[in-house]
């Protein structure tokens, strides 16, 4: 009796379990977010960038838990089941700058593209920069 009792006090535990995990899922909805990553200058795809996700609470912190992707030969990846909010999105490619920005899923597709910069030369005081207006002097009244 007593082996009964238990395990009916088990399963009913474990069904409570399972019951508010489902109610959960299905209280949150999910987004398909689609990431095209190209190249600025020409719009050519990157291949094999890596995009990460990070999610964002809602005091703009960002939360443990990123996933990373890799773009195809055409420079595309996408995620099925990104729950809505908001979302840190960091792009990384050999050769261009990083990119990164926050973005808020609201809709059941997204579709994000990502044009990427060539690293951009350190600026010198003790280089010429043409096209740049110098100091004039004032006249002290």
């Amino acid at each position: 009796m007593r082996i009964a009792i238990r395990w009916l006090a088990i399963s009913l535990i474990v069904m409570g379990m399972a019951a508010t995990a489902t109610a959960k899922k299905k209280r949150e909805p999910l987004a398909t977010v689609n990431f095209v990553v190209v190249r600025d200058e020409n719009g050519k795809p990157i291949r094999n960038a890596s995009v990460v996700m990070h999610p964002v609470d809602e005091h703009g912190k960002q939360e443990r838990g990123g996933l990373e992707l890799k773009t195809d030969p055409e420079g595309k990846t996408s995620y099925d089941g990104v729950p809505y909010g908001k979302l840190r999105i960091q792009v990384l490619a050999q050769g261009f700058q990083t990119y990164g920005d926050d973005y808020d899923v609201n809709e059941p597709n997204m579709d994000i593209t990502v044009k990427m910069k060539r690293p951009a030369g350190q600026y010198s005081i003790y280089e010429d920069h043409p096209g740049e207006k110098k100091d004039e002097k004032k006249p002290q009244q």
